[in-house]
């Protein structure tokens, strides 16, 4: 039985995650799943966003199906990184080697209207973009703060191109 990893998150990532759940439970109902805090949830059960059962389950599973983290814009500015749900964000990224996030795009024929954009323009969209996660800014390394300066290097390699 495949095992599935739940970390609901935080806001609403609980209300999405539980309907998404309802609707894989009609059509994957050989699936196993276990459900930890993560992010702001995992900072107030665990002490930290990611914590390290969190982490050896995420690692151990055969998938990991995760909410939105993070609270208000603002809310975590006085908090120590490291205890940011973005920190442990990162960090699972880092551990699975998730290197993309598939963004799909589509606005359906006669749906135009409810889109931000004028109904000529979104008539017809249907893009993929593709979100690197893993390399240039996020995981770049020489970086440093200084007291004068800071720098981030943006490095990629071939395969994280290809």
């Amino acid at each position: 039985m495949p095992k599935v990893v739940v970390l609901p998150g935080d806001g609403v990532g609980p209300e999405v995650v539980s309907c998404a759940l309802e609707v894989l439970a009609k059509v994957a109902p050989d699936l196993e799943y276990s459900e930890y805090a993560f992010g702001l949830a995992g900072t107030a059960h665990y002490g930290k966003p990611l914590g390290d059962e969190v982490l050896e389950a995420a690692l151990a599973a055969d998938a990991v199906f995760m909410g939105s983290v993070g609270g208000l814009p603002g809310s975590t500015d006085n908090v120590a990184r490291e205890l940011r749900p973005e920190s442990g964000l990162l960090k699972l990224r880092k551990a699975l080697g998730v290197y993309a996030n598939l963004r799909p795009t589509k606005v359906y024929a006669g749906l135009e209207h409810l889109s931000p954009l004028k109904p000529e323009i979104a008539g017809g969209v249907d893009i993929l973009i593709l979100r690197e996660l893993l390399g240039g800014a996020y995981f770049g390394q020489p970086r440093a703060l200084e007291s004068d300066q800071g720098y981030n290097t943006i490095r990629y390699t071939t395969p994280e191109v290809q």
